[in-house]
């Protein structure tokens, strides 16, 4: 993960540190350890696709997406909002099956429940050149 990028962060230290272990999870292509960050209700929504509904449904797309490139890390540009309801933005960095290296924009919200949990995302962006 890059973090020398980030321009603007407005979640507490506290907030960011836990944020960054969630993006860990992501970035490591951890499919249990991502799913400890979620709330058994959580959705999951990618651009106009209709969104995941809970936790096993999620683990299971997410885990099937993720073996459909070899690597992935986020370079967090900006953070913005509340420690509950945030928003990133970041360029993605990924290496496909084929080793060829591709960067993308993408934004995702994120809210989280009384407990700390993710109970939804929704993230957008344009995966074409990943799969081109």
């Amino acid at each position: 993960m890059k973090t020398n990028s980030l321009r603007i962060n407005q979640i507490s230290e506290s907030a960011y540190e836990r944020y960054l272990q969630y993006l860990q999870a992501l970035d490591s292509l951890d499919i249990e350890a991502y799913a400890n960050f979620l709330a058994d209700d959580c959705e999951v929504q990618s651009n106009n696709s209709p969104p995941m509904k809970g936790k096993e449904a999620i683990t299971q797309g997410l885990g099937a997406y993720w073996r459909s490139f070899k690597a992935l890390e986020h370079e967090l540009l900006n953070i913005y909002g509340t420690d509950q309801n945030y928003v990133l933005e970041a360029i993605n960095h990924y290496t496909r099956l084929d080793e060829k290296k591709v960067s993308i924009r993408a934004v995702a919200f994120t809210d989280l429940n009384e407990a700390g949990l993710v109970k939804s995302v929704r993230f957008y962006t344009d995966t074409t050149p990943v799969f081109a």
